[in-house]
């Protein structure tokens, strides 16, 4: 099977809309949580937040382009014009080639709930306006990148809860193992705004440690009380190696395992089974020993026993072999649908510059997330290959391992 490549990331997120400024936050460890106040106001029992800058997009793109282009559809264009660039991919080079587009995606909720308020407000469909059906789709951040950057192979949403920007980079990989797409644009998106999560606050599930924002997602920590929500978006660029060769491109990594499986079990409790399996497949997909791992992204969202389950399906797949761990979600909060696309560009920029930013806010852990050997603090290491975890609602979980290739 074909070889499968990374040549170009992009990132907008809580931590910067750049590379450099996002692998300066994970060195240095910073923060990108914050209390918004109008959270509070509106009624909501934690004000927490991911920081996402809102990109202003009208020197780049017509009004009737932005006006069927939701926050989360914004976030993955500026993210995508990032990769390409990376890539050298420009507009000539996607109109003479057949580039597809897989992204993670599972709400766009502002958008719809604005277009119904307008029809109910004035009791006339028209009220919603032209674009509410662009905007208010599942399936909005693809349809507007293939169109706007004139994508001609395969165009699909990746819908899988936390998952999503995972298993885009999983499927687009087997895609281009298979020789069916040489080249594939793929990562997630999520928006960031407060309807998007309102039932998710609803059910308690995010931390109240609002007097320390910075302080508040602390994943594994023995005194963590729930997740902070976050979005933006991030993509990455995969390609055939020969592809990728034959033109000239400056390789990154080397996309070499994908595992996925389903809990079978609860809809919202995780359990240990199903994410241990994700685990085991992605090492035997790519016939990787566990002891050429040298660092695990973990998924863990800061939630007591999200975070138990993923630190037992670890250590029973790893045994005695204590792989550095830490959950990025310290820093950026959860992303959501964006989080296993944005989780491996921050792992690759780790990767590439030779440090493993360490897992904020932890000071201690529990009786059962003991088994792991987090990392509190960003150590300077070399290491050349990682796994990163996806898990999400619905018990969908996807496990990737990348390779650095210095080419």
């Amino acid at each position: 099977m074909n070889r499968v490549v990374i040549t170009g990331m992009g990132i907008w997120s809580c931590l910067g809309t750049t590379l450099d400024e996002v692998r300066a936050s994970l060195y240095q460890g910073r923060s990108g949580i914050v209390c918004d106040e109008k959270r509070r106001q509106a009624g909501f029992r934690s004000a927490l937040v991911g920081n996402v800058p809102k990109p202003d997009l009208k020197p780049l793109l017509s009004r009737n382009e932005r006006n069927i282009m939701p926050e989360e559809a914004q976030y993955a264009y500026m993210a995508t014009l990032q990769a390409l660039q990376q890539a050298g991919m420009d507009a000539d080079y996607l109109a003479q080639n057949e580039v597809g587009i897989i992204y993670g995606n599972d709400s766009a909720v502002e958008a719809t709930m604005h277009s119904l308020d307008k029809f109910r407000a004035l009791n006339d469909t028209v009220g919603c306006g032209s674009g509410a059906i662009f905007q208010s789709m599942n399936s909005t951040v693809t349809m507007n990148l293939a169109c706007l950057f004139k994508l001609k192979g395969i165009n699909l949403t990746a819908s899988a809860a936390c998952a999503s920007g995972s298993q885009s980079i999983g499927l687009a990989a087997m895609l281009i193992q298979h020789g069916l797409q040489e080249c594939v644009v793929c990562g997630g998106a999520e928006e960031n705004n407060m309807y998007g999560i309102a039932a998710f606050d609803g059910i308690q599930a995010f931390s109240v440690r609002e007097d320390s924002p910075a302080e508040a997602s602390r994943p594994f920590d023995r005194s963590r009380d729930g997740l902070v929500p976050s979005g933006g978006a991030a993509t990455v660029i995969l390609e055939s190696y020969e592809h990728a060769r034959k033109r000239g491109a400056k390789i990154l990594g080397e996309v070499v395992g994908w595992g996925f499986s389903g809990n079978g079990d609860h809809i919202s409790t995780p359990n240990v089974e199903g994410p241990a399996c994700s685990l085991a497949n992605c090492l035997r997909s790519g016939g990787v020993d566990i002891r050429d791992i040298g660092y695990i992204n973990a998924h863990a969202t800061s939630t007591v026993i999200g975070d138990q389950r993923e630190a037992q399906a670890i250590s029973q797949v790893f045994g005695d072999y204590r792989v550095p761990v830490t959950s990025t979600k310290s820093q950026t909060g959860h992303e959501m649908w964006m989080a296993g696309a944005s989780e491996i560009v921050y792992s690759m920029l780790m990767m590439k510059n030779d440090f493993i930013a360490g897992n904020i806010n932890f000071e201690a852990p529990d009786d059962v997330t003991a088994c792991l050997n987090v990392i509190p603090e960003t150590i300077e290491t070399h290491f050349d290959m990682f796994l990163s975890n996806s898990f999400g609602f619905g018990g969908t979980n996807s496990t990737l391992i990348i390779k650095n290739v210095e080419a």
